[in-house]
């Protein structure tokens, strides 16, 4: 592992160039206050406001020169009114520079969190329409894999069945997530450094419209492999940007509610990609043909619906373009007063980002994700969030759904009908993730649903013994299973894409993301070829209760390894991950868990929880407490 070094080297004379508060003097005594905490090695955990301390003066002449520098010289007072903001989030009240007009638009981002400007809201439905066609391009084969087998002579189930033909389903099924693992995802980071987040979904999109329509008319299973390798290279570049895209363009008060619409929709895409397979289930020997071909309809508006959206105002920022990311803001943002704000702490932050990171390349960003130690906790807790939503199982469902249903004694039908209805059940119980991902916080839902989608795949495992003449038999197992589509929906759906969208630094945001939907799509790959064959030799009772036993499995390293990244500013996380994972894993294991058991087993309503993290001066969660204290 890389040495862990402070931002600016030779603070002082101790022997590891640290304070025991993991604070860099010398940073602070350029900024106008006394210390920095350090970006690499926070072991008080303590988050702090980069512009937190500055002089009034001081901070006035940074902004000048900055204006100046990036030639936004007719914005300063502007920029200046939004660094006092930005500096002190909670007083803004008592800043006298500030009209009626900007301060009841700041008391409107806690008051009326969900009151945001058109554009950005067109924004998030254009990510949701990316997502949806996600979804679909996942639940075309679901349907598919009851007919294509059969007609390239490979057929999977029946009497006719063999290993070798289980192993090609399961790579046919594969070839997005390969295709998507191996190359799509990696493309993301110098598509977006040449093309910008537009224009690498609308990259995406071509790739997830062209090899779809293709798919429908495959002569063998080579082909289709081929096509589907092809659908890969969109879906991982999209699946690794719109993400971000979302995360970087809203606020940090709805940040979570907006970008998990990334899951919420996809699961709405599987949802209608399930409605398209039953739409088709009686065309005949093309049914197939049509499941597979049906998921170009929803690339069709996102093609065109990119063009008339604002560029991600960080992405401009990285580029040097400032004024374009002022721009972009004043669209995303109710009022330019905002829009300065953001944008200058967006730079205040960056800067302190490059201290760490300094001039890379992209092989150097990648072999960065686990040397630098902040960005190599972000790729840890990333890593940890995304095995998971493969090793929950609910990808064993969203694949093979009309199989397991034909292995419970389903007809056609019916396994195309108890698929729609899991399709249903997931995207309808997403939609309370809109609220809860932050107020409760990503962390919260993972700890609290990873348990009860363990037992429930399990109770559907276990329902396989029940005989299957007995009508319980079939009803049970659907039960269950929607069941624990429920629990996912609101937990692991929606958090890792949004978490990972959140956790990396500018500087590392689209490797970082490549590498989090890499890993996801990779794993997913491997449960779409290794499913159809553990099927076959642990049968539905022993394979149901491999993936409960994984849960459990997530459960530990979630609590352990993911820290909450709720209501931060993008910014304010390098913080978070600046804290060592010993530190976090520690706090959990000696203080969490005991007063969770105090608290909740032994119902103890006397006990107290030390944060873990300690706040150095204001951030923007703040303004949450003191508006909403005002109100009341």
């Amino acid at each position: 592992m890389a040495e862990e070094k402070p931002i600016i080297a030779q603070i002082d004379n101790s022997s590891d160039e640290y304070d025991r508060g993991g604070y860099n003097a010398a940073v602070g005594a350029e900024r106008g206050h006394e210390k920095a905490v350090d970006l690499n090695r926070n072991v008080t955990a303590r988050i702090q406001n980069p512009l937190a301390g500055i002089p009034r003066a001081t901070l006035f002449q940074n902004v000048e020169d900055f204006a100046a520098k990036v030639g936004m010289t007719e914005q300063t007072n502007l920029l200046q009114k939004g660094a006092l903001v930005a500096q002190d989030p909670p007083a803004f009240e008592s800043v006298e520079l500030l009209d009626e007009v900007e301060k009841d638009a700041l008391r409107n981002e806690v008051l009326h969190k969900w009151r945001q400007p058109w554009p950005l809201y067109f924004t998030v439905i254009l990510c949701s329409i990316g997502a949806a066609v996600q979804g679909w391009d996942q639940t075309g084969s679901n349907g598919a894999n009851l007919s294509w087998p059969i007609e390239f002579g490979v057929p999977d189930t029946g009497p006719d069945a063999t290993d070798y033909n289980t192993w090609i389903v399961g790579i046919v099924n594969a070839g997005p997530y390969i295709g998507s693992a191996l190359l799509g995802c990696w493309l993301s980071d110098p598509l977006n450094f040449i093309l910008g987040r537009r224009g690498v979904i609308f990259f995406s999109a071509i790739f997830c419209l062209i090899p779809v329509i293709g798919s429908a008319f495959c002569q063998n299973w080579e082909q289709l492999f081929v096509t589907r390798l092809l659908l890969g290279i969109g879906m991982g570049a999209k699946a690794s940007t719109v993400p971000i895209y979302a995360a970087e363009n809203c606020p940090a008060a709805i940040r979570g509610g907006l970008v998990m619409s990334w899951q919420m929709w996809t699961a709405f895409g599987i949802f209608l990609g399930f409605c398209a397979n039953l739409a088709v289930y009686n065309v005949g020997d093309i049914a197939w043909r049509l499941q597979l071909g049906s998921a170009f309809i929803p690339a069709i508006p996102l093609v065109i619906g990119v063009y008339f959206c604002p560029e991600s105002p960080r992405w401009y920022i990285k580029k040097g373009r400032y004024q374009d990311a002022f721009n972009s803001l004043c669209r995303l943002r109710n009022t330019p007063l905002q829009a300065a704000r953001d944008l200058y702490y967006i730079h205040a932050q960056i800067k302190e980002e490059a201290d760490i990171i300094g001039k890379n390349n992209y092989v150097t960003r990648f072999v960065e994700l686990f040397t630098i130690p902040r960005v190599r906790r972000a790729t840890l807790a990333s890593f940890v969030v995304m095995l998971a939503q493969q090793m929950c199982g609910i990808n064993i469902i969203a694949f093979y759904s009309s199989t397991v249903f034909k292995e419970a004694g389903a007809g056609d039908l019916q396994a195309l009908l108890a698929s729609f209805g899991f399709g249903l059940v997931n995207f309808v119980f997403a939609w309370p993730a809109v609220w809860t991902i932050d107020t409760y916080g990503r962390r919260a839902l993972l700890l609290f649903t990873f348990p009860q989608m363990a037992w429930t795949l399990l109770a559907a495992g276990l329902c396989f013994i029940i005989p299957e003449e007995n009508r319980a038999h079939l009803g049970m197992i659907a039960f269950f299973i929607f069941l624990f589509a429920a629990f996912y929906s609101p937990g692991e759906g929606p958090v890792p894409f949004t978490y990972s969208a959140e956790v990396f630094p500018l500087s590392h945001r689209e490797v970082g993301m490549s590498w989090a939907v890499a890993t996801c799509l990779f794993w997913a790959a491997i449960l779409s070829i290794t499913f159809p064959r553990l099927l076959r030799a642990f049968h539905p009772v022993g394979a149901f209760s491999f993936y409960a036993g994984l849960n459990v499995t997530a459960l530990c390293l979630i609590f352990l390894f993911v820290p909450e990244t709720k209501q931060r500013t993008l910014e304010e996380l390098d913080y978070v991950f600046a804290v060592p994972t010993r530190t976090h894993a520690s706090y959990q294991l000696k203080k969490a868990l005991p007063w969770w058991i105090k608290r909740y087993v032994m119902r103890r309503k006397d006990a107290r929880l030390e944060p873990l993290y300690h706040f150095e001066g204001a951030t923007a969660a703040d303004q949450l407490i003191a508006v909403k204290a005002m109100a009341h």
